[in-house]
């Protein structure tokens, strides 16, 4: 995976998810990891305190 496909997050970071099943939802990005296949994953958590998990692929950074 090269360097421009790897979002540049944090943990406390505001995002949204533009893909997958929870495309449209915003939060604070929370307990990244990468996987052992070499893909970062992350919990994301809503205003409201739902959380879910998605790829880091999945998420843009918001500012």
């Amino acid at each position: 995976m090269t360097d421009a496909h790897v979002p540049q997050l944090k943990d406390g970071d505001r995002c949204r998810v533009i893909r997958g099943t929870h495309t449209g939802k915003r939060g604070i990005a929370r307990d990244l990891n990468i996987s052992a296949s070499g893909h970062l994953t992350l919990t994301v958590v809503q205003a409201d305190g739902v959380r879910f998990k998605t790829l880091g692929r999945n998420v843009v950074r918001e500012v």
